[in-house]
């Protein structure tokens, strides 16, 4: 959720308005290797201010690394079926830019042969004390951190109440989230045995002090109260030997897979890879707010019972599903029947066409708007299963054929088939 005009973000009540973030990677359009070149295209773009641009409702920013450029939409919209062309439009607009400089945006989560070490700048402009601080406490030259592009899905909540809920409902769909939208199997030139390896890495890069992340799944929470003496306190504390300036003791500092921004009063789930073009993207945007508006409207009891389900058994099935993706079996009985799931055992696959069934299902028309990208997840599975079946050997050549295709699919706004 991104802050409005007036420099002020709007108050909404949950399931009101959404605010998307992209991220993307900018390569050579030959070698497809990172170019540290988002500066260049902030500055020298038609209308950029600040390191910054503005194209209307849309913009576009960086964050710690300089090959990396986010897109988002600067204001909540009250339709997530508004967005994929908007995302599109400025995808090519983007390219358009960088094609003097024979340079184009690659999407998935993580570059697959990548040198962090080597091919790691850092965004040295606004902001660059709390970057620099990053990369002195942590490192930020690993996969960890400079190898990671996602998408950042921001839901609004107005008060204790919708917060409550909100978080308890988001807390139950993190684990499977990347069994739809996993695309992150190589790194370093190989595959790497998981299907979302950004995950995996994201969910290590803070272990000096390990109440930044937790188990990534965060802790049941009733409150802002509770959630700033639960988790921000305890960060802020752990963090402040190594942050003796206090730079880094803000919320953001929060690495959890869905953390709360109450200086924007919306939670921010940040568990799902970067797609192969906006329009899937939008689709697991979609389906994914779809089971939270489900699990946030059930009764007190109901409610209580998410509440109750251990953040242990959650992170297991999360990190299952970063493992094996739709091919995860799920035989946690509790958690498939808070999601509704008619029976005591399942794929993660077969969850999932549960879950999109009953969204697919509903009378109103807007939710076939998502079927096509959402039956290619879900009969060929996430990005990644697609990705390691056409890569084959995972050769040098393959991998750059595949990930070539993958520019083009981002380009031409369409699905990728192996």
């Amino acid at each position: 959720m991104n802050d409005d005009e007036e420099g002020e973000p709007p108050i909404l009540h949950a399931f009101m308005g959404y605010g998307i973030e992209l991220e993307y990677m900018i390569v050579d359009r030959d070698s497809l290797s990172v170019l540290p070149w988002s500066d260049r295209l902030l500055r020298d773009a038609p209308g950029s201010e600040n390191n910054e641009m503005r194209r209307g409702r849309m913009g576009w920013s960086n964050e710690l690394v300089m090959h990396v450029l986010e897109v988002k939409n600067l204001r909540p919209t009250v339709s997530l079926s508004m967005l994929p062309e908007a995302f599109d439009a400025e995808v090519r607009e983007i390219n358009r830019l960088l094609q003097p400089m024979n340079a184009r945006l690659m999407p998935t989560a993580m570059h697959p042969w990548m040198d962090p070490v080597r091919e790691t700048h850092l965004w040295p402009h606004d902001n660059e004390e709390i970057y620099r601080a990053y990369d002195r406490i942590f490192n930020s030259k690993s996969h960890g951190w400079a190898n990671l592009q996602s998408m950042h899905i921001n839901l609004p909540f107005a008060n204790d109440d919708e917060f409550e809920r909100l978080h308890a409902a988001i807390r139950l769909v993190l684990p499977i989230l990347p069994a739809l939208a996993a695309s992150s199997p190589f790194a370093d030139g190989r595959a790497t045995g998981m299907a979302d390896y950004r995950m995996h890495v994201y969910s290590h890069n803070a272990d000096a002090v390990p109440s930044i992340a937790g188990k990534v799944i965060p802790e049941t929470i009733t409150s802002r109260a509770a959630y700033e003496q639960r988790i921000l306190a305890p960060m802020y504390r752990d963090i402040a030997p190594y942050d003796p300036e206090g730079v880094l003791q803000k919320e953001w500092l929060n690495s959890r897979g869905a953390i709360a921004r109450f200086d924007r009063n919306a939670i921010e789930i940040r568990v799902i890879d970067t797609q192969e073009c906006p329009r899937a993207d939008l689709a697991v945007a979609a389906a994914t707010v779809d089971v939270v508006r489900r699990l946030y409207r059930v009764g007190r009891e109901e409610l209580i019972a998410q509440q109750e389900m251990s953040t242990a058994a959650l992170a297991a099935v999360l990190h299952a599903c970063l493992r094996d993706a739709e091919q995860t079996v799920i035989d946690n009985a509790a958690y498939l029947r808070l999601l509704s799931y008619p029976g005591q055992r399942c794929t993660a696959q077969e969850l999932w066409y549960h879950l999109i069934g009953q969204m697919l299902n509903e009378d109103d028309g807007h939710a076939q708007h998502w079927s096509v990208p959402l039956q290619t997840m879900l009969e060929h599975g996430p990005l990644a299963r697609r990705i390691l079946r056409a890569a084959g050997d995972g050769s040098a050549g393959k991998l750059h054929a595949v990930y070539q295709e993958l520019c083009d699919c981002l380009q031409e706004g369409r699905m990728f088939l192996a």
